[in-house]
């Protein structure tokens, strides 16, 4: 694969930049120092951008279905804002807790303003201003690494207009947030002014995206080849010493926290984040990715019956770019995105691996980018690489013509594709069913303060606000089995509970929850709301004396 796309040149002046060279008839220039000083940048890049908060804030709150995962942040997020603690129930070193604090501030202003807005379906409206800023600097990224302006442009649809960007970007997921500051790592260390305090500040931003999900540790390297390929020779050793120790020194607050607390290691009576990393680290694998009947597997055509054309050209991209990048100018510009990609692939393809649906967030943007660069050289390969002054008008003419059936044949399988994946996006109404739940347990419940009933996290802050006692009142149904702070209020087991609301994640994880199995076998729906698997249905403890 060949390309006009030029390498950063390197220059004996950091802060200056050397003019576009020219090769033969075909001129290869490099984008602005500054993409605010470009109003063609500008003007398009705002202009996607508006398509890209349209079509993902149309209908946010009622596609996709609320996810337990979704309402554990969220709550967690609200017990920084009301000062309780790091989660709402005992923080057990899960996570890094920056990402929730992230979301308390994002959310903070609207939870002031009217409490109950403190809803999963409402704030996914905070997750906007995240795909904004990643759309935006997922432009600049593909600028600095040399792609041309309409490709730039195309990696920005790429990412915030395909069917899974669009689903995925919706949802309140640490791993968007922890994307948001990869990308703003990876565009400091690909600054074309090469200060070292980008560096610097790119050593800070990836240890952010890091201590936002702990995964993006993997994609690390990566940015690193990013840096070394975009310094200055003369100072890429003080840009690279600096942002290493700039990372390191921040991502040691984590462990500090728990050392300070007394929770680094494992000991009688507390929690620790030495067994949060061994649990994270020991989680049953969901098999291999490529497995037909394993779990990876189903989360593989999850992302697939979305969009094929941005996970599989992407990755094809990516390999193509690893294999090809000793004879590529555009290879060799893209090596940072094309090597994350090829990590986090290698990481997805372990045989016994844990694979979250939300996995493939990390991968959206650099496959966006990476496909992106790949049809700019084949742009540049069939209408310019072989082109020469005494090239016949009719050779041209066909030169152009075969770019313009590419471009309609690739547009031609992506487009109706996209189009109807996005028409479900701002049209479907997926949260009927918790809507109605909600608004049954808070008409039909009579003494909310003096019941206790267990839910999955995406109804708990509901039922909160409707005056259900946090944590004991209304209990994430897991803490049921598996938090001592609420088991020892629960003495006789599930006759303690009032009422399970029975969604689909409760009915799953039921099976490897005694408490929880045990209050679903002693009860019946007292109301159904839904109907197949994605039913919910509210079910009332019975004793054996009757109903409770």
């Amino acid at each position: 694969m060949t390309s006009t796309l030029p390498a950063v040149t390197t220059t004996k002046v950091p802060a200056q930049r050397q003019p576009a060279p020219t090769t033969g008839s075909t001129p290869r220039t490099t984008p602005p120092g500054r993409l605010r000083s470009s109003r063609p940048d500008l003007i398009l890049c705002g202009l996607l951008l508006v398509a890209i908060l349209v079509v993902q804030g149309w209908n946010i709150a009622d596609y996709p279905t609320l996810s337990d995962d979704e309402g554990t942040y969220l709550a967690q997020a609200w017990s920084v804002q009301q000062g309780t603690g790091l989660a709402h129930y005992t923080y057990w070193y899960d996570h890094p807790p920056l990402g929730w604090i992230q979301i308390a501030l994002l959310t903070w202003i609207p939870a002031h303003i009217s409490p109950s807005l403190m809803t999963v379906g409402s704030m996914r409206v905070a997750m906007l201003l995240v795909s904004a800023v990643s759309a935006v600097l997922v432009y600049v990224l593909a600028r600095r690494l040399s792609l041309p302006r309409w490709a730039a442009g195309l990696a920005m649809v790429l990412f915030g207009l395909s069917p899974l960007s669009v689903v995925l970007q919706r949802e309140i997921f640490l791993d968007n947030i922890a994307v948001m500051w990869t990308l703003l790592a990876f565009c400091l260390a690909a600054s074309p002014s090469r200060h070292l305090w980008h560096h610097f500040g790119a050593g800070l931003a990836a240890a952010a995206g890091v201590l936002t999900k702990e995964t993006m540790l993997v994609i690390l390297p990566a940015l690193m080849v990013t840096m070394w390929r975009h310094s200055h020779r003369d100072t890429r050793k003080f840009a690279l010493t600096g942002a290493v120790t700039a990372c390191v020194l921040i991502g040691l607050s984590y462990p500090l926290f728990a050392l300070l607390k007394g929770e680094l290691l494992p000991g009688g009576g507390h929690v620790s984040l030495w067994d949060g990393v061994t649990y994270q680290m020991s989680r049953p694998g969901s098999g291999f990715i490529l497995d037909p009947g394993t779990g990876s597997h189903g989360v593989l055509q999850s992302w697939l019956y979305y969009d094929r054309v941005l996970p599989l050209g992407g990755l094809a991209g990516a390999l193509l770019l690893l294999v090809i990048w000793r004879w590529s100018v555009t290879a060799r510009a893209l090596a940072g995105p094309a090597l994350t990609v090829g990590i986090l692939a290698l990481v997805a393809l372990r045989p016994s691996g844990y694979l979250p649906a939300m996995y493939v967030i990390q991968a959206l943007p650099f496959l966006a980018i990476v496909l992106a660069g790949g049809a700019a050289s084949i742009a540049h390969g069939v209408l310019r690489r072989w082109r020469t002054e005494a090239e016949k008008r009719y050779v041209t003419a066909g030169r152009y013509t075969l770019a313009g059936v590419l471009a309609l044949a690739a547009g031609a399988y992506a487009v109706p594709h996209w189009y109807d994946g996005d028409r479900t996006a701002v049209t479907a109404d997926a949260n009927a069913p918790y809507r109605a739940a909600s608004s049954w347990l808070k008409t039909e419940v009579k003494n909310p303060e003096d019941t206790r009933v267990l839910v999955d996290d995406a109804l708990w802050l509901d039922l909160v606000h409707d005056g259900y006692r946090p944590g004991l009142g209304v209990i994430w149904f897991y803490k049921a089995d598996l938090d001592p702070a609420v088991t020892k209020t629960m003495p006789r087991g599930w006759r303690d509970l009032d009422y399970v609301v029975a969604s689909p994640t409760v009915r799953r994880d039921a099976v490897d929850l005694p408490n929880v199995k045990a209050a679903m076998q002693h009860s019946k729906p007292v109301a159904t709301f839904g109907t197949g698997a994605d039913r919910i249905e509210i079910r009332q403890i019975q004793t054996v004396g009757g109903t409770r």
